[in-house]
């Protein structure tokens, strides 16, 4: 026979816990206090940068402030120099993302499901890994000559390794159970790859797709650098032959708030697509 206390007790273990008004609403306040806390930081270097100009502590000389770079991009943007240079890196960029993004992610599933296919994807994509952008220009340019083809393939190569490196981890850390289940539902080989695979190595793809973006901007920098007729690293190569180093500085500005904005854009999608794993700073 039950007692009340017995009673009482059981209706509080079966009762699941009720969370505190702020507890609940925590959440949701991070999400839309993190969107402005982020440019904290930026602002903050902008000011002090500006005020030591100002000062004179910065010589206008090797370091214009962001008054006078500001300045330059409105002139530059009035003559259309500054877009037709940004118009032009970017589709250098996104040909090679999308050429270096194929090539990683099939690479990367060939590796990830196949040991006889990581044995012989993986170990020339290690030892390109290891090859400095700057050794390959000279190559590309006796195989390719000098267009956009050395520069596209940097930048997909640029692509290419940190991408299948980061699916590579993802598609092994897929707990095999699903996989057998997958099987025994009868799923075909495609299937399980497509169905299965994939989806359990997001998390990994979509990390090494910001690395990628972040590896293909640096790439492209390097490639306009020493060999361009137009976009922004030729628009920087001709104004350090005038001493323009406003001009210089506001391409790498420029640069920087590419490699940002597409940054962006993956954490956006990250988010969505992985709107169901919460981490401690979610």
């Amino acid at each position: 026979m039950r007692t009340p206390v017995t009673r009482e007790r059981s209706q509080r273990s079966s009762t699941p816990p009720s969370l505190p008004p702020s507890a609940a609403t925590a959440v949701p306040k991070r999400g839309r206090d993190a969107a402005w806390q982020r440019w904290i930081s930026p602002v903050a270097l902008l000011v002090l940068w500006q005020l030591g100009a100002s000062a004179g502590v910065i010589p206008e000389r090797l370091l214009p402030p962001p008054s006078a770079i500001a300045a330059t991009g409105i002139d530059l943007m009035r003559d259309g120099t500054l877009l037709s240079a940004v118009g032009t890196s970017l589709q250098r960029v996104l040909a090679g993302f999308a050429a270096g993004a194929v090539v990683g992610t099939a690479c990367a599933v060939v590796a990830g499901i196949s040991r006889w296919g990581e044995k012989l994807v993986d170990p020339p994509l290690q030892m390109l890994r290891a090859v400095p952008i700057l050794g390959l220009i000279p190559l590309f340019i006796l195989w390719f000559g000098i267009g956009e083809t050395p520069k596209i393939t940097l930048v997909a190569i640029a692509v290419a390794v940190p991408l299948y490196i980061n699916t590579v981890a993802g598609i092994h850390a897929v707990d095999a159970k699903h996989i057998e289940v997958a099987r025994v539902l009868g799923l075909g080989r495609a299937a399980v790859v497509r169905h299965v695979v994939l989806p359990g190595a997001l998390p990994g793809l979509l990390t090494g797709l910001r690395l990628s973006l972040g590896g293909a901007w640096l790439a492209l920098i390097v490639a306009e650098q020493i060999n361009a007729d137009a976009g922004l690293g030729f628009m920087i190569n001709s104004a350090r032959e005038f001493l323009r180093t406003d001009t210089v500085v506001l391409g790498l500005v420029v640069y920087s708030l590419l490699g940002l904005a597409t940054d962006a854009l993956v954490r956006l999608l990250e988010r969505r697509a992985l709107s169901w794993r919460r981490g401690i700073n979610a």
